[in-house]
């Protein structure tokens, strides 16, 4: 499988992504659109809307999606087995107050 995955460094929703494809042991592109423009440029010109996370599986664009839509799309599409194993992180949500109040003590990137 080829897989790129259109995320942000930090982001509940980009770590759910990443869990889900960790939990299948899946190698992926982990494209970042937050340090670089060009690449956020290229995931809206591919997905056509400017939400994230994004990933393409073997040409398919699963546009705005959480890691449980990613799962659902490789599971129905046959493209992994299920199995028993704990994603590393939650696959359902965005960030928590916590990790916002964190993110904001940061530098603030503005392209």
């Amino acid at each position: 499988m080829n897989i790129k995955a259109y995320l942000k460094p930090t982001c509940g929703w980009s770590n759910g992504v990443r869990a889900i494809l960790g939990k299948y042991n899946l190698a992926y592109e982990d494209i970042d659109i937050i340090n670089n423009r060009e690449n956020y440029a290229v995931m809206v010109r591919k997905s056509g809307q400017p939400l994230s996370p994004c990933v393409e599986i073997d040409g398919v664009m699963l546009a705005d999606v959480s890691g449980e839509e990613v799962e659902n799309y490789l599971l129905a599409n046959e493209l992994v087995q299920s199995n028993d194993s704990v994603p590393d992180a939650p696959i359902d949500r965005s960030c928590t107050d916590e990790e916002h109040e964190r993110m904001a003590s940061k530098t603030i990137r503005f392209f």
